[in-house]
């Protein structure tokens, strides 16, 4: 399994846009990134469904603050930030649920700030893209559990209105047992 650093080359243009504020990262699973965003100086804050998960990722990351909670709930925030991390955690839900996460999301960012994501794409055919139960399109029943999967109009339909394109591009990564194709997304709020 390799390292899947692709929070590397957003470091520069993630350390420009923080402004001294945590960064809040949705589902942050046993803490890979969140090391990562550590490891860089930011201060994190957490949130991960997954009690197991996120114990891990407290003893990988004592420094950061992680939050056992559906990232649908109430977000642990005093005050906007100036960025978002979201590597494959926005998947989970309906359309109407995800379209509703993502506006939370930009409520929770200051006027510059910036959301990083990663979505599943429809080429994701290792992890749930096809020979699923079809829930509603492009979002299927994957061993028992909901999953969404998100071609480039999907993921731009996902993000209009209230948000600015940096960067968007589809990718396949190495970071489980088998290849998966996700895209990678980077936006500011914009007002």
């Amino acid at each position: 399994m390799a390292a899947d650093q692709w929070l590397a080359r957003w470091l520069p243009l993630l350390a420009e846009r923080v402004g001294g504020q945590p960064v809040l990262e949705l589902g942050c699973g046993c803490g890979r990134d969140t090391a990562t965003l550590v490891e860089a100086g930011h201060r994190v804050i957490g949130v991960e469904l997954s009690p197991d998960a996120a114990s891990r990722a407290r003893e990988r990351v004592p420094s950061a603050e992680i939050h056992c909670q559906d990232i649908r709930a109430p977000f642990p925030l005093v005050s906007p930030v100036g960025v978002v991390v979201a590597s494959l955690s926005l998947h989970y839900f309906h359309w109407p649920e995800t379209r509703t996460l993502v506006d939370r999301v930009r409520a929770a960012l200051r006027s510059d700030g910036m959301l990083l994501c990663r979505l599943n794409s429809t080429n994701d055919h290792h992890f749930g893209a096809s020979g699923h139960p079809e829930i509603e399109n492009d979002f299927y029943l994957v061993d028992g559990a909901p999953k969404r999967f998100f071609d480039r109009e999907a993921v731009e339909r996902l993000f209009t209105p209230g948000w600015r394109t940096i960067a968007i591009e589809e990718k396949v990564i190495d970071r489980y047992d088998h290849p998966k194709a996700v895209w990678e997304v980077v936006l500011e709020r914009a007002d």
